[in-house]
């Protein structure tokens, strides 16, 4: 009973470095709420697992995977919406795991591909879009910027908006550049942020419009 358990968890574990199986905290249908996308309906899944670790992240209860269940990529794509055709996969940070199972399941039953991440780890899957947000905790890898769509900065504090310069001039010229108050310094954030794109019109603002929508 003990080597038939052993073997069990072996596998098990084998099946999480192959992506095959992916720690889920939840995963629901909503609008999307931030950058390019605004207003689509999307299909969220949120994998569990962080190396980053933000002081003001809002599903800090997403960092720890072992908490989570284990579900294999065919049972995550089977309960997504077919009436949905953009699937955004986000986190907690999911490059912590191999993404190219499931982002392969995902499009051979045609749906399109959409990645939110902090870029720590190593690039994988296939990606109709990816969402850049870079943490100062941990820089993302040179791979991620030069695949970004849109690059998404947090400001938290005007300190912020070096770190946003920063940031833009490692990612591709065609990369959608955002700034986005971090929602409880939104009323002190946002008169700051609006003088700066007035002043430095390559940024548009970011707004998490769910939360305003009070959505999912």
């Amino acid at each position: 009973m003990i080597y038939i358990c052993g073997m069990n968890q072996s596998n098990n574990s084998l099946k999480l470095n192959q992506g095959l199986n992916l720690p889920v905290m939840e995963a629901f249908y909503t609008i999307q709420g931030e950058g390019y996308y605004k207003g689509s309906a999307a299909y969220f899944i949120r994998i569990a697992g962080c190396d980053v670790g933000c002081h003001w992240c809002d599903v800090k209860e997403s960092w720890d995977s072992d908490i989570h269940p284990i579900k294999s990529v065919d049972e995550i794509v089977q309960n997504v919406k077919n009436k949905c055709e953009i699937v955004v996969i986000t986190g907690g940070e999911p490059l912590i795991w191999d993404m190219n199972p499931l982002t392969e399941l995902l499009k051979e039953n045609n749906f399109k591909t959409h990645l939110e991440t902090s870029g720590s780890n190593k690039l994988t899957g296939d990606w109709d879009w990816i969402c850049l947000s870079p943490k100062k905790r941990k820089i993302p890898l040179n791979q991620v910027y030069k695949k970004a769509d849109e690059l998404k900065i947090i400001i938290y504090n005007k300190l912020d908006l070096k770190f946003a310069e920063e940031e833009a001039k490692k990612v591709s010229k065609n990369c959608i550049l955002y700034l986005q108050p971090e929602w409880t310094k939104r009323d002190e954030m946002m008169p700051v942020i609006v003088d700066y794109i007035m002043n430095n019109t390559k940024w548009k603002v970011s707004l998490q419009t769910h939360k305003y929508l009070n959505i999912p």
